[in-house]
């Protein structure tokens, strides 16, 4: 599985990663280890699944965290995680 993630701020793209995670474990757990993977990477407290984004994320294979799934404030519009290959 192959996730990308992206910080957008005023409509532009201001970092970007894409995380591998090729275990054999269940796409719910690559999912929570990709997401931490690329906080590590990006320097930020992990976002809080809302339900918003479980259903964009369950039905798209992407999703939007904005300032309302952060507990500390965040210097970007909001953080997209895209599913860009799945096993």
């Amino acid at each position: 599985m192959r996730i990308w993630f992206k910080e957008w701020k005023d409509g532009r793209l201001l970092k970007d990663t894409v995380v591998s995670d090729e275990s054999d474990d269940t796409r719910t757990h690559k999912v929570f280890r990709s997401l931490e993977k690329a906080c590590m990477q990006f320097d930020l407290a992990q976002p809080i699944w809302l339900d918003k984004s479980v259903k964009d994320f369950q039905r798209h294979s992407r999703c939007r965290f904005t300032q309302d799934a952060f507990i500390e404030e965040i210097p970007f519009d909001y953080l997209e995680m895209h599913v860009i290959e799945e096993d």
